[in-house]
């Protein structure tokens, strides 16, 4: 087991999230004002560690009261549990009934509509999910008095986004009647969700000057603004980001490249135009995606893959988490770590819940909150990390010249007769 030791950093606004990891564990994190500095920590766990329970899609009805949080998992079922305790309302353990085997046809995208839901506490939900053979639903659940007695959609609606290849992202944007969905082998597409009709195809960038044709492999994707379905960024397994317009073209209308490892998660800022990229080496930055212009990376290297990076819709934070097991909050003003969160196991995704209160008006904590300037030193509050990351390196011994070096061996040939001289 590692050495571990604290290191510090400035803490954070009060927040609440939830992370989910391999073993298909959820995990609460909070923060609040004025305990310990405003360090994350977690404070609950929900369920029991199961490899064969990976957390694969998330997707959360985000509402004041009774909010929602839909999970996918390897084993192909899906769950609805409370956001606020961890209780589960559903469990659908054979979504995917076309496969012969949940592995063969995971699934890859799921969402919990918000549409025609009201604040008060429901007894159904509707949900969209996508495996990635490319097999859509959208059907209801009547949510029972015990778990197991749920009452499925008679008739829901089915259909396939493609007809090879493997879909690994998909997003519904903020109207929910539009989604997009892309992969290995499929170019990106958007969907009506009224009519389950395509209407729109993404065409390959052409070769390069070399002649060399980049195959078509999306690994994340994000609607880039909540007011228009039309624009909206991919990230790819070739490190690039490309920007989408419906309305201009179907080839991209900008591409950045990115460092040198696959963007893993995409994620769009409220303002709609900029996007927080997170890479398969632990790279996460922001870039303005009406320029172009990389805005910065943000400040401490995370040491393994980024799996997921999202917003808060209130805070002006974002939280990342991936590979290395750590769930890290930043300020997006100075790019800045503001607490970091070691949860043991490989996280694969985290959101936010918006309507957490800390006793308190969350716009008044937050205008309270002011993040340390980048050159100050990283630490108020503790955080465990490897030692190894914060271990100073020894201090350089003062290199010595041939004369002082002579002059000392000169001096000790006189000291050694000396004393010789004096025993006689």
């Amino acid at each position: 087991m590692p050495r571990t030791t604290t290191v510090e950093s400035p803490g954070c606004p009060p927040l609440r999230a939830l992370t989910f990891d391999a073993l298909g564990l959820v995990k609460v994190i909070e923060a609040h004002d004025g305990q310990n500095g405003g360090a994350a920590k977690m404070v609950e766990r929900w369920g029991e560690p199961d490899s064969s329970k990976c957390v694969l899609a998330i997707s959360m009805l985000d509402r004041e009261a009774d909010p929602l949080v839909g999970i996918a998992r390897t084993c192909g079922s899906v769950e609805v549990i409370s956001a606020v305790n961890g209780d589960l309302r559903v469990h659908i353990p054979d979504l995917c009934q076309a496969a012969a085997t949940p592995e063969d046809d995971t699934i890859i995208g799921l969402h919990l509509f918000q549409k025609h839901q009201s604040d008060s506490p429901s007894r159904s939900c509707t949900l969209l999910t996508c495996t990635t053979k490319g097999h859509a639903t959208i059907e209801s659940v009547e949510f029972g008095r015990a778990v197991a007695d749920f009452v499925r959609d008679s008739s829901p609606t089915v259909w396939n986004v493609c007809g090879s290849g493997n879909i690994l992202c998909s997003k519904v944007d903020e109207s929910e009647n539009y989604a997009l969905f892309g992969g290995k082998g499929v170019e990106v597409n958007v969907w009506d969700l009224q009519k389950c009709v395509k209407t729109w195809t993404a065409k390959s960038p052409p070769k390069n000057s070399l002649g060399i044709f980049t195959p078509t492999w999306f690994t994340s994707a994000t609607f880039l603004s909540k007011d228009d379905h039309r624009k909206f960024v991919a990230g790819t397994n070739s490190h690039q980001v490309r920007l989408y317009d419906i309305a201009a073209q179907r080839r991209p209308v900008m591409s950045i490249d990115f460092r040198e490892t696959p963007i893993k998660a995409v994620s769009e800022d409220i303002d709609g135009h900029t996007i927080y990229i997170g890479n398969g080496s632990g790279d996460l930055a922001s870039i303005d995606m009406r320029t172009g212009k990389l805005l910065g990376c943000f400040i401490g290297k995370c040491s393994g893959s980024i799996r997921s990076v999202v917003r808060h819709p209130e805070l002006p934070v974002i939280a990342s988490c991936g590979l290395d097991s750590y769930l890290r909050i930043w300020d997006i003003e100075s790019r800045q770590l503001l607490s970091a969160v070691f949860l043991k196991q490989h996280l694969t995704g985290v959101i936010f819940d918006s309507h957490f209160r800390n006793g308190a008006n969350i716009f008044g904590c937050c205008a309270a909150f002011t993040p340390v300037p980048v050159s100050a030193p990283v630490a108020q509050v503790a955080n465990t990390v490897d030692i190894a990351d914060v271990e100073a390196f020894p201090p350089k011994r003062k290199k010595v010249s041939k004369e002082e070096r002579g002059s000392k061996k000169v001096k000790s040939k006189r000291s050694n007769k000396k004393l010789k001289g004096e025993e006689d």
